[in-house]
């Protein structure tokens, strides 16, 4: 019996007592040498669910028959309670008062009651934590005494307040948000230090900041990865080029947003001898100066994508890189991997070969300039004659791709995207629709190819590898996906679900108002997309294999499979294997995986917070608004420019609305004024809190004097204070002091 198996058999012994750490040690007689090993063994059993810690920090054992449960609680801030997720399915309902010092997103051991009758899911109480899911809490100090500073998360599924001593301020006030590092979870208080102070509460580019270090994103890069980075040639030598396929005479260029400056892929199409398309895409051979291992590379992975912010870019790789060598700049030679396709009338790839090569880009064109040109664009289309015939060329090959993907069922989620312009300040001053022209199309067909293509090889030749997957909705998903289109009429048949009976459905409902809510549904619906070191196939493509190739300057999982692709190029058919990959697909794909959720969920909530600042001018105007979900509380509303925000039930106030769960619809007992999912409503702006990113509407015709004093009064009295950025308000205290001297 190991160490780990003598501590747990003792702990779940009938002779024991409920001990401490340090009183378990001194039972079991453990040397001093030997703590931090027995710390380990007590934490691996807390991890496996074998024991547990109550409240005042003493070990009990997870006997069977008790109902303990591992699990992950997630909070609900509207209701203020929380259910854990529990290992397998399944949840149980957690009151605040039962949490027992667990916050939001904490591995926990719950004892679940029996269920209630009537009730569909178990009420229980959280016996202890696992593992603790923040590190770090960025929020607002609201209020302090003699002794601490209180803040108040930002996140409101944290229901717990942190507490934090007046030495460990930095200088953060009254007002101010901050980044705290907990540095201790107490019995009745979470304790931390500011690491960062962000400014006043108001201050949008401090709010930015803070959601950017509340999810893990790295914006400093060590100073290793840096002098590496200096180190990298500025251009390509003829030593590089050397055993290589020059293709620098042939005439590649490439698209990209109008702000973009790392372009990481080049396209060009040609015409075989028999008349199919010879399709070439070009992508920058980053693996080439990033080596396996190096400290570009370590950091490479920790980030394992680029994050796009309205105000910033946080990229994966330094600028000098990204921007510079690894960018197929117009003019310059680059190295690059080129897929090099044939492809019939059909769309179908008759044969694809992978060359390192390359290139020296024609032309740095524009979503926007080549979208024009192709539109009809006269004046444009003379200053880049000599690219106008292979632009046409292009949309013919990616119409015959698209009607393929089509035709086998791919779903397209064309939504319109929102582009946010901000001030030097970070602030929003201006939402407009984004741009999605001819040649976007173009170039997203082509990089799909190209993605499909290598996900094939790799799979056919048995590779490590790492894949984009997506797997087919789950049945909880799937049947409630089934619930909300039958209210417009339409129906998914039985039997295990196809990519080409949900684009069916999109395309049924196009036209029609409600058609815009039924694709946004039917993408919620949908699982999502994950890497994964096994091909399981991409649902939502309808594609047998796809993998993410394209882009190696802003996706870690594309650099490794550069890195696996050219070692099986350049030795046997066992050099890739040989090398370890294997392993390091798994390693790849779990944190690739992760750090693209924190990336998304550091993209959405700031988008959601310059929406709602930029709405804050907009107080008490009129919109258009349609009705996107509803629920017994209210209903959900999006106007033309995207904002999202809720109308209360309880504020419309011009009738008695009644709410009919089956068929998701208010309807009013006196007047009989009906409301669902997709009606066109007029409201007015009422509420646009930014701490809370909580966008409020009422009706029109509830626009009383009444709920205009709720609302007025709902996110009460605010701290005035200096609302400069922080760098001007240092420069005033150091000004008083200069004073008191």
């Amino acid at each position: 019996m190991d160490r780990k198996e003598r501590v747990r058999a003792y702990i779940a012994s009938k002779e024991y007592i409920p001990l401490r750490e340090d009183e378990l040690a001194a039972v079991l007689d453990v040397p001093a040498e030997d703590r931090e090993k027995f710390s380990a063994v007590l934490k691996e059993l807390l991890e496996e669910g074998h024991v547990f810690l109550t409240q005042h920090s003493r070990y009990m054992p997870c006997k069977a028959g008790r109902n303990i449960i591992k699990g992950k609680l997630s909070c609900k801030p509207r209701g203020g309670y929380g259910v854990v997720l529990v290992d397998g399915g399944g949840e149980i309902y957690v009151k605040v008062r039962s949490m027992n010092g667990a916050i939001d997103g904490d591995t926990v051991l719950v004892k679940a009651g029996e269920q209630a009758p009537g009730y569909t899911r178990r009420e229980g109480w959280i016996l202890s934590v696992l593992h603790r899911a923040h590190d770090v809490v960025i929020g607002e100090f609201v209020s302090d005494n003699a002794s601490y500073y209180r803040l108040r998360p930002d996140d409101r599924r944290i229901f717990r307040h942190i507490y934090v001593g007046p030495h460990d301020m930095m200088d953060a006030e009254i007002g101010d948000r901050a980044a705290v590092e907990i540095t201790k979870y107490g019995e009745d208080h979470i304790y931390g230090r500011v690491i960062m102070s962000l400014g006043p509460a108001e201050y949008i580019k401090g709010q930015i900041e803070g959601i950017v270090i509340e999810n893990g994103i790295r914006q400093n890069f060590p100073e290793e990865a840096t002098e590496e980075a200096e180190a990298v040639p500025e251009t390509v030598s003829e030593e590089e080029i050397k055993d290589r396929l020059d293709l620098r005479d042939e005439l590649i260029f490439t698209i990209d947003g109008d702000d973009a400056k790392d372009f990481d892929d080049a396209v060009s199409v040609g015409t075989a001898e028999n008349g199919n398309y010879i399709l070439g895409v070009h992508i920058a051979d980053v693996s080439h100066y990033v080596k396996e291992g190096s400290a570009l590379d370590r950091e490479a992975m920790l980030r394992s994508t680029s994050v796009y912010l309205p105000d910033r870019v946080v990229p994966m790789l330094p600028e000098r890189l990204s921007n510079g060598i690894c960018s197929l700049k117009p003019g310059e030679d680059r190295l690059t991997l080129s897929v090099i396709a044939e492809i019939d009338k059909d769309g179908k790839t008759v044969s694809h070969r992978l060359e390192r090569s390359v290139i020296r880009s024609k032309a740095r064109m524009t979503y926007s300039i080549a979208s024009a040109i192709l539109e009809g664009g006269e004046e444009l289309a003379q200053s880049y004659e000599y690219l106008v015939p292979a632009l046409e060329k292009m949309r013919g090959l990616a119409e015959i791709l698209g009607r393929m993907r089509s035709g086998r069922g791919a779903m397209d989620f064309d939504f319109p995207e929102t582009k946010i312009t901000v001030d030097e300040n970070s602030e929003p001053v201006e939402l407009t629709a984004a741009e999605r022209g001819i040649s976007n199309k173009i170039i997203e067909e082509f990089m799909l190819t190209a993605n499909e293509i290598i996900a094939e090889y790799a799979c056919s030749e048995n590779l490590p590898f790492v894949y984009r997957t997506h797997e087919p909705p789950s049945e909880d998903k799937l049947n409630e996906y089934k619930s909300f289109i039958a209210h417009f009429g339409l129906r998914l048949d039985g039997g295990p679900v196809k990519p080409k009976q949900l684009q069916s459905i999109m395309e049924n409902a196009k036209g029609t108002p409600e058609e815009k809510i039924i694709a946004s549904t039917t993408l919620r619906s949908l699982m999502k997309a994950e890497y994964k070191p096994e091909n399981l196939g991409h649902f939502g493509l309808s594609a047998k294999y796809y993998c993410h190739f394209t882009s190696p300057i802003r996706r870690y999982p594309d650099l490794f499979i550069h890195r696996v692709l050219k070692a099986y190029a350049e030795g046997s058919p066992k050099a890739a294997k040989q090398k370890g990959f294997r392993s390091m697909a798994n390693s790849v794909s779990r944190h690739a995986t992760a750090a693209e959720t924190a990336a998304e969920t550091a993209e959405r909530d700031v988008d959601e917070l310059l929406k709602t600042a930029y709405m804050r001018r907009f107080m008490g105007r009129e919109f258009k608004a349609v009705i996107e979900h509803i629920t017994r509380y209210g209903m959900f509303v999006e106007l033309e420019n995207t904002v999202r925000g809720f109308i209360r039930a309880e504020y419309m106030s011009a009738d008695y609305f009644d709410y009919d769960a089956e068929n998701d619809v208010f309807t009013g007992e006196r007047t009989g004024v009906t409301y669902r999912v997709g009606d066109e409503v007029d409201v007015v702006l009422m509420r646009a809190d930014v701490y809370s990113r909580q966008i409020d509407f009422v009706l029109t015709e509830d626009r009383t004097a009444e709920n205009i004093r709720i609302y007025k009064n709902m996110d009460g009295p605010k701290l005035v204070r200096d609302t400069r950025p922080p760098e001007m308000r240092k420069e005033k205290k150091k000004k008083k002091k200069r004073r008191r001297r």
